[in-house]
């Protein structure tokens, strides 16, 4: 009997916690709301910026002005595309930042609730601003998509912190456990800020991110020149933060090549 009931509320939690990724339509696991994960990504968030308060570049400083300018095109479009295709709920509480840390490594990121870094190693390699909105968006896609929620829930759900009676009230009156697992799950105050993505998350930033630079007005077309130098980057050494866990391939390449005529043909404007 116990066991019958806990198989129905493992189910149960199944179905629940189910949602569709934006664009893809994959069923993604969220077991966590979305609202306490953007409330631990502000505090991880914030974290960050305290412990590398010296090395984040000012507001006027020429890098830090070029990634904002770019970050809020992107997030217009974000909005923008959300609206028009009824998944402006996952984006509704966002509080958008955009900053700069001075750092020599190649990389990015965005927590969840739009919280977005560009370390200064990045910009000499993305050469240009379309590339660096190809990065930005992929990874603010990443953020949108719910990935960073749904690498939680699993790893809340791996560890077995889920008692059959929480699932059937409100998760968010979840223990101080699961909490604590999801905090680390997140990274609270490491460089990436999440665990990292699958490759299956990777193309559907990829693909996603894509979109939203295409739509902010930036050249779709830079996406296959930017990873080809990132591929050649990682031939023959230690891959670029960036690739650290999804290394660059044909594959990958080729995955947004054949994105291309549909994202130009529906999506670009190129920018006045």
């Amino acid at each position: 009997m116990i066991k019958n009931i806990i198989y129905l509320t493992f189910i149960l939690l199944i179905v629940v916690a189910c949602r569709q990724v934006p664009v893809t339509g994959r069923s993604q696991f969220s077991l966590l709301p979305d609202s306490e994960v953007n409330t631990m990504s502000l505090q991880s968030y914030n974290q960050f910026l305290t412990e590398h308060k010296g090395s984040v570049l000012p507001e006027n400083n020429p890098e830090a002005i070029k990634v904002k300018n770019i970050g809020e095109r992107i997030k217009q479009a974000v909005i923008a595309h959300s609206q028009q295709e009824n998944y402006y709920d996952r984006i509704k509480d966002y509080n958008w930042e955009f900053h700069t840390v001075e750092d020599k490594t190649v990389n990015a990121w965005c927590m969840p609730g739009g919280k977005v870094v560009v370390y200064t190693g990045l910009i000499p390699v993305a050469q240009n601003d379309n590339a660096l909105a190809i990065v930005m968006g992929h990874e603010i896609a990443h953020a949108v998509a719910g990935h960073g929620n749904e690498r939680m829930s699993e790893q809340v759900l791996s560890q077995g912190l889920l008692e059959a009676g929480s699932v059937l009230s409100s998760l968010s009156t979840k223990s101080s456990a699961i909490k604590n697992v999801a905090l680390q799950a997140m990274g609270a105050g490491s460089q990436l800020g999440l665990l990292a993505f699958s490759r299956r998350q990777e193309s559907e930033a990829d693909k996603i991110g894509l979109i939203y630079a295409a739509i902010a007005g930036y050249n779709p077309d830079e996406a296959i020149l930017f990873w080809k130098r990132m591929e050649s980057m990682n031939k023959g050494q230690r891959p670029p933060e960036i690739l650290a866990t999804h290394p660059t391939d044909e594959h990958r390449i080729a995955a947004l090549q054949s994105q291309l005529p549909e994202v130009k043909a529906k999506y670009y404007k190129p920018r006045n």
